[in-house]
């Protein structure tokens, strides 16, 4: 699923500057507890890998890190509970405006 979900990444970001246009990534945020997807360590072991791929150097013109500005220090697989609205899956008001300011603005210049 990894090697998949990389690979169409990979794909995306490759036709897009074949065509001048600059790819910012971002994480996938915790989702440990909701019962929208029934996280499994698996699932997290996915999630992980696919955020240290999206954080690694060479792909992406830039990238926000929503999964560190959310997750809950001691327990990296869950939201924040400041941040979560509740079903575990889903930032609060509070969650997305911290995710909201952590964008850096000097993505969008020249």
């Amino acid at each position: 699923m990894v090697i998949n979900i990389e690979e169409a990444y990979a794909q995306m970001i490759a036709r897009a500057h074949a065509h001048g246009i600059r790819v910012f990534g971002a994480t996938i945020t915790p989702y440990g507890g909701s019962g929208y997807y029934h996280p499994y360590p698996s699932n997290e072991a996915d999630r992980q890998a696919i955020n240290a791929w999206i954080r690694a150097a060479g792909h992406f013109d830039g990238v926000v890190d929503f999964d560190a500005v959310v997750r809950d220090p001691q327990h990296p697989d869950q939201l924040l509970p400041a941040f979560d609205c509740g079903d575990h899956l889903h930032p609060s008001p509070a969650g997305y405006k911290a995710m909201g300011e952590a964008v850096p603005l000097s993505l969008f210049g020249r």
